[in-house]
């Protein structure tokens, strides 16, 4: 089955992810680079990473979660 994806807007949605970061720029960069991939990024500033495929998916060389 073919999931569409949507335009969202990466930098004005991870700034709201990252905002309460104690690393921002980290954060920003990692969780831009996940939405540009998937064109998604998980609500709020913490956890439910379910409800976007990278953040499930994508990891580190030390295979930790790339996306914040």
């Amino acid at each position: 089955m073919h999931t569409r994806r949507t335009w969202v807007d990466c930098g004005v949605a991870c700034e709201g992810r990252c905002k309460l970061s104690s690393r921002p720029s980290l954060c920003k960069r990692a969780c831009g680079s996940c939405c540009a991939v998937w064109k998604c990024v998980a609500p709020g500033t913490y956890v439910n990473l379910d409800s976007c495929p990278c953040y499930a998916n994508l990891t580190t060389r030390n295979q930790v979660p790339k996306c914040p």
